[in-house]
């Protein structure tokens, strides 16, 4: 069995790393689609073979995943011993397809054997109940994040896209693990390989695990109260310039008062407070993701002067909008992370989040 710490070796001896994504009935297959293309396009682009995969099954009889159509495995989960790391695969009716205690005990053996071991879509479910989650962070997909809160309270879930934490990797689902391994072979091949994948996948950036996944605003809220949601709406579509309270309660026909007692019975919050926190947490993202100046960023996010959105910043996050470029900038989970598991150097580690 190859350590995957050792990728870095492996590589210079001509080794690919083993990838096997175990299929659960009714998975989804975008997510999976999502995870093998990238390292399909890999070997492609680099002219070598630095990934190969197999596709397993509880039994090693076919499933179908959610949109109904079958696939064939390459075997059941018992049949292939040198895998360099494992997903699994997960859709819709999780629970159900949880209940598999083979699975859950193949699964602590690979822990055991410090294979490390990752989730697609709703397969962190799976890992919750197999107990391979404490004290570290994994994401889901947003359908299910409020269940497995409640289900397993001391999990450390976030709305992360994908969240790589020690040796478990969790990712959201749908396009999301596309990303995860985008920056799997960055950090493993470079800036350059990633790039090329990226662009025959016309994908308009790679993502990393600060990006959170795009959840419905009724979802967001905990309502589906339409006059708040139409409000919010409106906030997020106009964080440039913000909209007045009066402006608000035009669009959507309602009184100043009657949008302050909604958000007071929805939320807990003033209708300006929550405006406020809104365009900041913007400009909280545009400065981990771009290289607009400071001063740029705070007019992208309605306010005046420099001095303004630093105090507001300040207020909100307990740190200056510079100290926050700055440490968003630092080499953290995701790079450490890398390095610690497949030797990479920490120059090139760090390159991913540019």
């Amino acid at each position: 069995m190859k350590p995957v710490i050792a990728m870095t070796s492996q590589f210079q001896n001509n080794t690919p790393l083993s990838f096997g994504f175990l299929l659960l009935p009714e998975y989804s297959m975008i997510a999976v689609a999502s995870a093998v293309e990238p390292l399909r396009m890999a070997n492609r682009q680099s002219k070598h073979r630095l990934y190969e995969w197999t596709i397993l099954t509880c039994d090693g009889y076919p499933v179908r995943a959610s949109n109904g159509i079958a696939t064939n495995p390459s075997g059941g989960m018992n049949d292939f011993k040198n895998l360099d790391i494992v997903f699994v695969c997960g859709g819709i009716n999780i629970k159900t397809h949880s209940e598999n205690k083979p699975l859950i005990n193949w699964l602590k053996k690979l822990s055991n054997r410090k294979i490390p071991i990752g989730a697609l879509c709703t397969g962190t479910y799976v890992l919750a109940k197999a107990g391979l989650l404490s004290d570290v962070r994994c994401t889901v997909h947003w359908e299910i994040i409020d269940a497995m809160r409640e289900e397993f309270p001391d999990l450390i879930l976030t709305q992360q896209i994908f969240e790589i934490d020690g040796a478990r990797y969790t990712c959201a689902g749908g396009q999301a693990p596309l990303d995860m391994m985008l920056g799997i072979i960055h950090n493993s091949h470079g800036r350059d390989l990633a790039s090329q994948i990226s662009e025959e996948f016309m994908c308009e950036r790679i993502r990393d695990r600060y990006d959170k996944q795009k959840i419905p605003l009724r979802y967001q809220l905990g309502t589906s109260c339409p006059n708040l949601l139409s409000i919010v709406a409106l906030m997020d579509s106009n964080v440039e310039e913000p909209l007045s309270l009066s402006d608000l309660a035009s669009h959507v026909k309602l009184s100043r008062r009657q949008i302050q007692r909604l958000f007071q019975q929805y939320l807990g919050v003033s209708p300006t407070r929550y405006y406020l926190t809104l365009r900041l947490n913007n400009a909280r993202q545009l400065l981990h993701f771009t290289n607009k100046s400071i001063v740029d960023i705070g007019l992208a996010c309605g306010f005046v002067s420099a001095p303004h959105f630093s105090k507001r910043y300040r207020d909100e996050f307990g740190i200056s909008p510079t100290e926050e470029r700055t440490r968003g900038r630092e080499l953290i989970s995701t790079e450490q992370n890398m390095h610690d598991l497949f030797g990479l150097p920490g120059e090139e580690a760090s390159n991913f989040r540019g």
